[in-house]
């Protein structure tokens, strides 16, 4: 086993990494929200995200929840749940994810097994090309339909089709959202307090008619 720290970008990469260990390190950690794993046939990285990145993906979690709640839609909201699958030997930690259109699917369930249960409809990730692995790329061998992706400036939606993600302007998870209006309302929220922020994300559904 080999490992190597990045301080610059808070991570620190393990290799050689057995499955039963990638295991054992996520119960050992689920206590410590503020580490991130992703394991990937082995490699194994374990980040540690810095401020902005928590503002942003909360901001990013409250839209979506205040959005779902606007329009009546029913969700099952996961956070930073471990998604894993054994078969494949990967695993990530999203920033936040949400049941939607698979709401009723996992709806009371206390354990989600993705080689029998669908997977998170819609996974929010900030920042992940600093990973040093594919996170992307394991997103879609676990099957997630779709990934808002910002890296500090630019939002990005990325809809799985045939196995491969496409970047779309248009949520499919969340249809009439676009990655345009997103990007603005994100903006705003840099020069707001998050209450009042909040009142103007409600006040944008209720004028865009979505």
């Amino acid at each position: 086993m080999t490992a190597l720290m990045n301080p610059p970008r808070q991570q620190i990469i393990l290799k050689g990494i057995h499955w039963e260990t990638y295991q054992s390190l996520v119960r050992d950690l689920e206590a410590q929200p503020n580490k991130r794993l992703t394991y990937d046939n082995g490699v194994l990285e374990i980040r540690m995200p810095l401020p902005p990145h928590e503002r942003y993906k909360k901001w990013l979690g409250r839209l979506v929840e205040i959005i779902t709640e606007e329009l009546g839609i029913e969700i099952a909201s996961l956070g930073s749940c471990t998604w894993s699958r054994e078969d494949l030997r990967k695993g990530l930690e999203p920033d936040e994810c949400y049941y939607i259109q698979n709401e009723a699917a996992v709806r009371g369930k206390e354990t989600i097994t993705l080689s029998v249960d669908p997977p998170p409809d819609l996974a929010i990730e900030v920042d992940s090309t600093s990973s040093s692995l594919d996170r992307m790329g394991i997103y879609a061998a676990l099957g997630v339909p779709e990934v808002w992706r910002y890296d500090f400036k630019v939002m990005t939606f990325w809809v799985l089709v045939d196995g491969v993600y496409v970047s779309r302007e248009t949520s499919i998870a969340l249809p009439l959202v676009t990655a345009t209006a997103v990007q603005v309302l994100l903006k705003e929220a840099a020069s707001m307090g998050e209450t009042s922020w909040a009142r103007r994300v409600r006040a944008w559904i209720r004028q865009s008619n979505l």
